[in-house]
C-alpha cells in the first residue's frame, strides 16, 4: 500500500485549535486563571484574558518566529474573510462592513474626520460621554461644526431630548450605547428610528455594549459603530473593530491612507489611489495581527456561549449584586427600568467613601472601579454568583 504524504495543517489557520466550540457557561471559568487569584469585577475597564486568547496570540508570534513573512498573504486573507466574518456574525454585520482598529477612539475619529462637514453643521452629543466621544467632535470647531449637547436626566439620555437637540443642520448623533459611568443602556431602536426620520447619521461608541449585551447593527439600523477589544470582549489591548454600514461607506473619506487602503497586491510602484471596496479601506497599513488572532479567539468564545446567554448571565449577576448591596444599605445609581440595564452597576454608601471601600476590597482580592465618586462593578460571563456574594460579604 502506498502512503501519500500530506502537508501538515498550519495551526495558525486551524478551525478551532483550542476547542473553544465546546465551551459552556458552566465550565468557562476554568479558562480564566485570574479566578484563582482575584475576584475580578472590572471588565468594563480592562477585561481578563483567557487561556485560548493568550494561546492564539502566542500561536501567531510563533508563526512569525518560525516562518517570517512567508504566511503574510494568508494572514491578510484569513483576517479579512474568516475573522471578519465571525465578528460580523457577532454583531449582525457583513464582513465587508468591518475594519480592524487599535481602539474605540480610532473608529470614532474615522467618522469625525471623514465626513464632509460644512460650516454651520452640528453633531448631537450627550453631556455624560466618555472623553473619546467628545474631543474628536470638539476639534471640529475649527471647521465651523458645533456641538448640541443633550442634558442627561438622572444619568439617562432620553430619545425625546435627542429630538429636541436636533435642527435642520444636524448631521450626526454620536453617543455611547451604554454609559460608562452608570451603565445606562440607550434605547437604540428608538434612537435609530429618530435618526432615520430626520435623515441624520447615527454613530455609536459601543465598547460598553459589545461583549456584554447582544448586538445586531442591521436590526437597529446603525450607521457607524466602534468598540475596543480590551474590555467586555476580553481580548488583547490594542485591538478593536470599526463598523461602517455599506450604504454609507462612500460618505466617509479615509483620512489616513497607505498601502493597505488600496488593493494592489505586490505591485508596490503601481501608484493608483483606488480605495478597497469595503471598510477595509480604513486599514491604511499592517494591522495588529497578533492581537487580532487573540481577538478572534475571544469572538469564538462569545459565539460558542452565544451573546444572548452571555447577556442573561451578566444581568443576573448585576441583579444579584444590587439585591445584596441594597440589603446592606448601599444605594444603586444605575438605572433599573425596563431595557435600561447593562453589565455596569454603580453604587455607593452614605457612610463610607469610595476610596475607603475600594481599598478594603482590593486588600481582600476584589477588584472594581471608581467612576464619578461611586463604585462600579462589571462582571463578565466567566464570573459567577459566588464572586458576587464575596463582593457583598467583604463590604461593610
Amino acid at each position: 500500500m502506498t502512503v501519500i504524504d500530506q502537508a501538515p495543517v498550519n495551526p495558525l489557520f486551524a478551525e478551532d485549535p483550542d476547542g473553544i466550540a465546546g465551551t459552556t457557561l458552566a465550565d468557562v471559568g476554568r479558562l480564566f486563571p485570574i479566578k484563582q487569584k482575584r475576584t475580578y469585577l472590572n471588565n468594563a475597564s480592562i477585561g481578563a484574558l483567557s487561556l485560548p486568547v493568550v494561546a492564539a496570540v502566542e500561536r501567531f508570534l510563533g508563526n512569525c518566529r518560525d516562518n517570517g513573512r512567508n504566511d503574510y498573504p494568508r494572514w491578510c486573507s484569513h483576517a479579512d474573510e474568516m475573522i471578519k466574518s465571525r465578528v460580523g456574525q457577532l454583531i449582525g454585520a457583513r464582513h465587508s462592513e468591518i475594519a480592524f482598529v487599535k481602539n474605540t477612539t480610532e473608529g470614532l475619529v474615522n467618522v469625525a474626520n471623514g465626513l464632509a462637514w460644512k460650516e454651520g453643521d452640528n453633531v448631537v452629543l450627550p453631556d455624560i460621554e466618555y472623553p473619546s466621544n467628545v474631543y474628536c467632535w470638539m476639534k471640529l470647531a475649527t471647521r465651523g461644526v458645533n456641538i448640541r449637547w443633550v442634558k442627561n436626566r438622572g444619568g439617562r439620555i432620553l430619545v425625546d431630548d435627542i429630538r429636541e437637540a436636533m435642527d435642520a443642520r444636524t448631521r450626526l448623533v454620536s453617543l455611547s450605547s451604554v454609559q460608562f459611568s452608570n451603565g445606562f443602556r440607550q434605547d437604540l431602536e428608538a434612537t435609530a428610528t429618530l435618526c432615520r426620520e430626520k435623515g441624520v447619521l447615527l454613530n455609536l461608541d459601543a465598547i460598553q455594549w459589545v461583549g456584554a449585551l447582544e448586538m445586531d447593527v442591521e436590526r437597529y439600523g446603525i450607521d457607524f459603530m466602534s468598540f475596543g477589544g480590551h474590555k467586555w470582549m476580553l481580548a488583547p489591548v490594542g485591538t478593536g473593530i470599526f463598523y461602517c454600514r455599506d450604504a454609507v461607506l462612500d460618505q466617509l473619506e479615509p483620512t489616513s491612507v497607505g498601502y493597505h487602503t488600496v488593493d494592489r497586491g505586490e505591485a508596490h510602484m503601481d501608484y493608483v489611489l483606488d480605495y478597497r471596496p469595503g471598510a477595509g479601506r480604513f486599514e491604511e497599513a499592517l494591522v495588529n495581527f497578533p492581537g487580532i488572532w487573540g481577538l478572534d479567539a475571544a469572538v469564538r468564545m462569545q459565539l460558542a456561549l452565544t451573546p444572548r446567554a452571555i447577556e442573561a448571565h451578566i444581568l443576573s449577576l448585576t441583579a444579584r449584586a444590587a439585591e445584596g448591596l441594597r440589603a446592606k444599605d448601599y444605594e444603586i445609581h444605575s438605572p433599573f427600568g425596563a431595557g435600561e440595564r447593562s453589565g455596569n452597576l454603580s453604587f455607593s454608601h452614605p457612610a463610607f467613601g469610595p476610596e475607603e471601600l475600594d481599598r478594603r476590597l482590593g486588600e481582600a482580592g476584589v477588584d472594581l472601579a471608581q467612576r464619578g465618586g461611586r463604585l462600579r462593578i462589571s462582571p463578565s460571563y466567566y464570573n459567577d454568583a459566588d464572586e458576587i456574594d464575596r463582593l457583598v460579604d467583604v463590604l461593610p
